[in-house]
This record gives structure tokens, C-alpha cells and sequence, in this order.
């Protein structure tokens, strides 16, 4: 008997296996023939902001190339054949066109068939175009004539690129690129196949809460491939004739950036002993200047490993941080030093203080100014004039500020709440200087900057450029989107702020390139790009606003299928795509922007190729999570989060676009989180939808999304937010999909390994699929197919019947 049991069990679970091992599946039409359309380019405006260059992307693609080996080190994935980037964190280039930005026919520039690049970047004199072209064996530098659009190699194929950043850096007079290069004669990877030997590692009593990394070094052997890979030696290379010259010696370089007058190098780099437990950008590190011929000049920092900073938002390490060159200055350093030992906990009157150092760096750091809150970055203009902007994320608070950095004073400019919509600034128009570094955009007074923001109010997003008086703070509205458009400053190329670039779209008309002239009429179009979707072209869409139970304001933007008649119709079967957000105001939480005027067309993952199959959507259903005077969100999330679902099914149901029996709720990351938790706290849904998310807290135990307490001091908080918990309350049918190489931090594939298992031991109806190869957004064309595949198919299975 027991022998008959086991072959029978056997048995099964073979024929459940053979089911689920389906192979790659192709979506029904018209989804495939959208999914293989030709992306629109994108450009890229010169120095001069006389040119640009119009770059064409790659489609989705073959899962061969995601399949292609990768390492993942220290928190990098990298390609060991061209010693790049892993295929799946690149966007390759596959086609260049220059065309002046006055108008005219664009300049195909031609390339050999099949070449695919990366990182263009224009010289400062506009004058030519770099970018790295991907070999068999490497990463060469090519550099096109803008005059000519001609295309030359400069380099064997030798580009290291493993690091994030630039690889490659112009020097300032265009005449020569830095770049970091493979040391020449670094012979083959080193042989990791070494006897076990125990791994041990030790905290004698120290604090070093960590939160979940991804892809980290695990042992010798990955030190040793570090090592290999991501060594570097700087290299001048001449643009005349490709020659080049040795800049110091090879190092693990995490960033290197020259001087704007040319003269010294800005260089960070990794050093031994290296972690388990933090990526790369925490071990210890050097900042230093060095001179030309690699001779350390100033060393600005010798940083130990950075394993201990607090799990906050707002914590961050001691020590010099955000060292960069005054884009305004020849040869001035200026960094970031926290003043309360980077703990956000600690009570202090100033958080950040900017310093800086000019050459010959033999004198003191000079202080520019402290600040109440972090530090969050700076626009260089010039002597007088920089702008400051600080953030604190505990309470989204925001500072704008306009920085003497001559007199070291700074005025305030306005302090907001940085999640507010309506009442967003925008952010300084820079223009790029003659050392090709992007300063601020002054008026042809000198007395006033210029701002570009997206314009957010009840009826959409109207883009502006405004003019900032330096003396008053004033933003006088020089330009702004009108209805029935969409349209957005790709440039502002004059010092009034009245010649623009801008990318035009209306609900019915796609994305295209314009020259306008303020005042002047309708703008010049510049480019014809067609509708990448004409298959889409009649899905109706409307913004749709209700009430939470709490007041709180509500809004999702409700698409309906091409031809689809209420009065003929009836009821659609529905899903609602959401990702919920953490908010400390419920005015802000609340604020409506409608998509009237936006061309929407999906792509990738979209849930909106649903529309395609007979399903309505309400996309971005609002799902706030307050914590409002101080208090902690997540305290409520599961009482907000099924409060704000609920909203949104009594307003589709109102609207008769659908029944209460036919609604599905699906999401990703976050989004995925959710789906589950109102399928365990609620009946509102019929199925739901989670891909690649995360469902048991306890495997974050130091912070996730906005959560900044740590499981033990917020132990009923991780609980009762977490599905797990409740797997067995999951009723409803659910698919997960997960990516096999998930690399977002706290998503790890096991989270849904085990919420599957934990669904199976509870008897649920559970379908779960893991896509080959993948990390956290899917981008191979099988996998991007075979997703909306089981979406559909899953949907058609437990959603468009209706109940008997």
C-alpha cells in the first residue's frame, strides 16, 4: 500500500509538473505585434544648443542575450565578456541621427549592422560625439564627427565599465577622454574553484544594523573577481589619433572626473578589507586629487567600511560625502560633512555643513554654509550665486535655497513639502559651461535663473519655464503647456528663456519634437515619430475622484476598452493596478492631476495591454498611506490600504463600468505587497495579480519601502503587515510571477518561494512562475510575452466568466 501511495504521489506530482512547464507563451493579438513595434528615439541636445542627436533604442530583448553570464559582485551585475554592465541593467543603443535644432532633414550617421552602444556623450565644444560600442571581446571608445557624421574608433576594445558612473569622461578642452580602461596584460579571470573552506565572520559588540543588499560578495572567491573585474587603470586618450597615456596606477576606481580646467583628477577608490554585508559603495574608500600624471595632490578623505549606519532615511555616514568639482570654478572640491555624526536620531541645530577647497589645496576647507537639514544637492552658477536645495525625509520637508558661495550666506527661497504637487517650483535650467559642466542658466541681465517644473493642478500636467529674480526670490511665468497638450522643455536655448525644445503629445497625437518661440505662434515640429500603437488608438480614458471613509481624496484614471458602450455593454470585468505611497499630510495624500492630456501608450509589463483583451483598468488607484502629526503610517496601513480599495470599488461600481462580482487587484513590487494583503484583509476582489514582490517582513528586518523601525522595534507593525501572516486567508485565486534574478533590494525571489508555499500548505488556489534570467522589471522579449500571457490567461480563467 505504501508503495502503491508513493507512485501515486509520484505520479501526481509529475502531471503537476508537466503543467506548469509550459515553455514561453505568446499573448494574443494585437499585444505581440505591439510588443515587437520600433521604440521612439530620443534625443540628446548638444553643448551649443545648436544640434542634436537623435538615438535610437533597442527593442526588447532575446532572452538569449539576458542568458548571456553575468557576475554579481558586491552589489553590481557585470558582464565579464565586455567587462561592462550585466545585459540586463543596459538600455543599448542601436542607431544615431544628428539634426540641427533649427530644423531641417536629420543625418543618418552610418554604423556597421548589428552595432549596438551606450552613454553618448558630447564633447564641451559640441563639436563631436563619444559613445562605447559593445564588441565580442570588450567595450571600445568611437567618437563621431558632428560636422561630418563620420564614426571612428578610438580604442581596441579596453573600457572598464564595470563600475556605475561614467567610464569615460572629456577632458574640457575636447581634445582628449579620460577613461577608465582594462590594465594592459590583466590576463583571465582568476579560477574560483578552490577547496571549501568556512566562511566566518564576527561583530564583537558593535552596532551595525544593515538593511537587506542584494548581489554582495559572498566569499575569496568573489573578492578575487572584484578584484579582477573592477581594477582599473585611468587613461588619457587623445582624440587626434587615438594615442594614449597612463594616468597613476591601476586602482578599484568608483569614480574619477577631471578638473574643469583640466588640471587635476577627482578619484574615489575602493580598498581592501572588503564586506559581506554592504555593496561597494560602502567599503572603505579614498577620495583624493591627484595631478595629471597620477600624483595624489590632496587626500580629502580615507574612509573606513561603512557597515553601521542607521536604518533611517535621513542617517547617513560620517565622514566626507558627495565630494564634486564647482562646476563654476577651475579647480575648487567641494563635500558634504554631517554634523551630527550622521545619526538623524540626535538632536543638533545644523545636519550638513558643504565645504570647500580650491587649489592648490594647501589650505584649509572652507565653510560655505550649514545646513538644518541633509544635504540634497546643488547647481554651481557662479561667485555669487548657487542653488541649494536640503530635504528631510521624516516629515518630506524641503528647503530652496540660493547660496552666496562667496560671502557664505544662503537665502531662503521657499520650504515646502517635497510630495506636494500642486505647489512644486520645478527645478534651475542649467546650461553646460565651456568645460562642458552644467551651471545654472542665467537671464541676459545676470540678475535671474530660470526654473522648469510640471506644472501639477486638478486638470494635468501643464509643463512651465518660469524666470527667478535673484534679489526678490519672484518666479515670473515666462512660458507654460496649454490645453489640449502635454508638452515638456526638452532645452530652453536662449537667455530669455523664449527659444525652447520642447516634446509635444495631446491625448490623440504621440510624443514629437518642436522648436518654439515664445510669443511667436505654434511651434515648428522638428520630428514625425508615428503612433508606436495604433492598435490602442480608441481606449477611452477618464479621470475618476471619490472620498476614503477618512476624507481623504481619492483619484485613478479609468481606461475603457476601443468601442466599448455602457448602454450596450454593460459591466466590464475590471482590474485595478496600484502601488501604494506613505504620505504625512492628507491634503497632499489627496491631490488630484488628471491624464487628459497625456498619449498613453503601454509597453514592457503594462497591465494596460489588458484593455486590448475585453478588461477595463483603473490604473494608479490612489492608495495613500497617512501618517499624519507625527505618526507613524504603517501603524494603519492594513485599515488605510483596504479603506482606499474600497473607495475605489464603490466608484466603479457607481459608474456601471463594473460589477462587484468581476473586480481583480494586481500590482508589482510594492504594488505586489499590496495585492496580496487585500486578498488576506478583505472580499473586495475576485483574483489578484503579484509580481515580484515581497511578503514577509521579517526577512527586512532593518527598514522597508518608507518604514524606517526595525522589526524589533516595531514587531506588531512587520507582523500584521506582512501576507504571510495570513496566508491561510487568501481565499481567491492569486498568480505570482518573479523574476529569477530579482536585484531590488528586499524583494528577493524567496519571498515568493516561500508565500507560495506557505499558500500551498493552506490549500489556496496559487499559480506561481518564475521567469529565467530575470531581475526586478522583466525585459526579454519571451519573458515580456510569456508575463502578459499568464496575466491574460489568468484573468480569462478567474475573472471575465461571469458567476453563476
Amino acid at each position: 500500500m505504501r508503495r502503491l501511495l508513493l507512485v501515486g504521489a509520484l505520479s501526481l506530482a509529475m502531471s503537476t509538473t508537466a503543467l506548469a512547464q509550459t515553455g514561453y507563451q505568446q499573448p494574443p493579438a494585437p499585444i505581440a505585434q505591439i510588443l515587437d513595434s520600433k521604440p521612439t528615439p530620443v534625443p540628446l541636445i548638444d553643448p551649443t544648443r545648436s544640434r542634436m542627436a537623435l538615438l535610437e533604442r533597442a527593442n526588447l530583448p532575446a532572452i538569449a542575450e539576458l542568458a548571456e553570464p553575468d557576475l554579481k559582485l558586491a552589489g553590481y551585475r557585470i558582464n565579464p565578456r565586455n567587462n561592462g554592465q550585466a545585459n540586463s541593467r543596459v538600455q543599448w543603443l542601436t542607431g544615431l541621427s544628428l539634426q540641427d535644432v533649427a530644423g531641417g532633414k536629420a543625418r543618418t550617421v552610418l554604423l556597421a549592422a548589428g552595432t549596438r552602444f551606450t552613454a553618448p556623450s558630447w564633447s564641451p565644444d559640441g563639436q563631436r560625439l563619444a559613445f562605447l560600442v559593445d564588441r565580442p571581446s570588450g567595450l571600445e571608445l568611437w567618437v563621431v564627427d558632428a560636422a561630418t557624421g563620420k564614426a571612428r574608433k578610438l580604442t581596441q576594445p579596453i573600457v572598464n565599465a564595470a563600475a556605475t558612473g561614467a567610464a569615460f569622461a572629456w577632458m574640457p578642452d575636447s581634445r582628449s577622454i579620460l577613461v577608465r580602461a582594462v590594465p594592459a596584460g590583466r590576463g583571465p579571470a582568476p579560477s574560483v574553484q578552490a577547496t571549501p573552506v568556512p566562511i566566518v565572520q564576527v561583530n564583537e559588540g558593535r552596532t551595525a544594523p544593515v538593511r537587506t543588499y542584494q548581489d554582495l560578495l559572498k566569499n575569496s572567491g568573489d573578492e578575487r573577481l572584484f578584484d579582477h573585474y573592477f581594477t582599473a587603470q585611468p587613461l588619457l586618450v587623445s582624440i587626434a589619433d587615438g594615442s594614449s597615456r597612463k594616468v597613476g596606477t591601476p586602482g578599484v576606481y568608483l569614480g574619477l572626473s577631471p578638473s574643469p580646467d583640466g588640471k587635476y583628477l577627482l578619484m574615489t577608490r575602493a580598498k581592501r578589507p572588503y564586506s559581506y554585508n554592504v555593496p561597494a559603495a560602502l567599503f572603505p574608500t579614498e577620495v583624493v586629487v591627484t595631478d595629471l600624471t597620477g600624483r595624489t595632490v590632496k587626500q580629502l578623505a580615507d574612509l573606513p567600511l561603512r557597515d553601521d549606519v542607521p536604518p533611517q532615511f535621513d542617517a547617513v555616514a560620517p565622514g566626507p560625502r558627495s565630494a564634486q568639482w564647482r562646476a563654476d570654478k577651475p579647480a575648487t572640491v567641494a563635500w558634504v560633512e554631517a554634523q551630527d555624526g550622521g545619526d538623524a536620531r540626535r538632536k543638533v541645530e545644523v545636519r550638513d555643513r558643504l565645504l570647500e577647497l580650491a587649489a592648490p589645496f594647501t589650505g584649509s576647507p572652507r565653510t560655505l554654509v550649514d545646513m538644518k537639514d541633509r544635504y540634497a544637492g546643488v547647481v554651481w552658477g557662479k561667485d555669487d550665486v548657487a542653488y541649494l536645495e536640503t530635504q528631510w525625509w521624516n516629515d518630506r520637508r524641503e528647503t530652496r535655497m540660493l547660496l552666496n558661495p562667496a560671502a557664505g550666506t544662503a537665502k531662503v527661497l521657499l520650504t515646502r513639502n517635497f510630495q506636494d504637487r500642486y505647489n512644486d517650483p520645478g527645478e534651475p535650467v542649467t546650461t553646460l559651461n565651456a568645460a562642458g559642466r552644467p551651471v545654472l542658466l542665467f537671464g541676459a541681465d545676470g540678475r535671474s535663473i530660470f526654473q522648469s517644473g510640471a506644472g501639477a493642478r486638478r486638470e494635468g500636467e501643464f509643463p512651465f519655464v518660469d524666470r527667478v529674480d535673484l534679489a526678490g526670490g519672484q518666479a515670473t511665468r515666462v512660458w507654460q503647456s496649454a490645453v489640449p497638450y502635454y508638452e515638456d522643455v526638452v532645452a530652453v536655448l536662449d537667455n530669455e528663456g523664449k527659444r525652447l525644445v520642447t516634446r509635444r503629445e495631446s491625448r490623440t497625437e504621440p510624443p514629437n519634437l518642436y522648436l518654439r518661440t515664445v510669443g511667436a505662434g505654434d511651434p515648428r515640429p522638428l520630428t514625425q515619430f508615428p503612433d508606436p500603437a495604433p492598435q490602442l488608438a480608441g481606449v477611452t480614458q477618464q479621470l475618476i475622484t471619490y472620498k476614503r471613509k477618512d476624507g481623504v481624496d481619492l483619484s485613478g484614471t479609468l481606461y475603457l476598452p476601443a468601442g466599448y458602450n455602457k448602454e450596450r455593454d454593460g459591466p466590464l470585468p475590471l482590474i485595478m493596478w496600484a502601488y501604494p505611497t506613505e504620505y504625512t499630510d492628507p491634503k497632499v495624500a489627496g491631490q488630484v492631476v488628471d491624464t487628459d492630456n497625456r498619449f498613453t501608450r503601454p509597453g514592457g509589463i503594462s497591465h494596460l495591454f489588458l484593455l486590448t483583451q475585453g478588461y477595463a483598468v483603473l490604473d494608479d488607484p490612489k492608495m495613500p498611506i497617512v501618517g499624519a502629526d507625527g505618526k507613524e503610517a504603517n501603524d494603519t496601513y492594513i485599515e488605510q490600504l483596504t479603506s482606499s480599495a474600497e473607495a475605489a470599488v464603490d466608484a466603479v461600481v457607481k459608474l456601471g463600468v463594473a460589477s462587484r462580482d468581476r473586480i481583480a487587484v494586481g500590482g508589482h513590487s510594492y504594488g505586489a505587497f499590496m495585492t496580496a494583503n487585500l486578498l488576506a484583509h478583505s472580499d473586495l476582489f475576485r483574483t489578484g495579480i503579484a509580481r515580484s514582490g515581497a511578503y514577509n517582513r521579517t526577512l527586512t528586518p532593518f527598514g522597508f519601502q518608507a518604514e524606517q523601525r526595525t522589526y524589533w522595534e516595531a514587531v506588531d507593525t512587520y507582523t500584521k503587515m506582512s501576507p504571510f501572516t495570513y496566508a491561510p486567508k487568501i481565499k481567491e485565486p492569486i498568480l505570482l510571477i518573479h523574476g529569477e534574478a530579482d536585484d531590488n533590494s528586499g524583494t528577493f525571489p524567496v519571498q515568493s518561494e516561500r508565500f507560495y508555499a506557505a499558500l500551498k500548505g493552506a490549500g489556496a488556489n496559487v499559480r506561481y512562475v518564475v521567469l529565467p534570467y530575470e531581475a526586478h522589471g522583466y525585459r526579454a522579449r519571451e519573458s515580456v510575452g510569456h508575463t502578459l500571457w499568464e496575466m491574460t490567461s489568468w484573468l480569462d480563467r478567474y475573472l471575465k466568466p461571469a458567476k453563476k
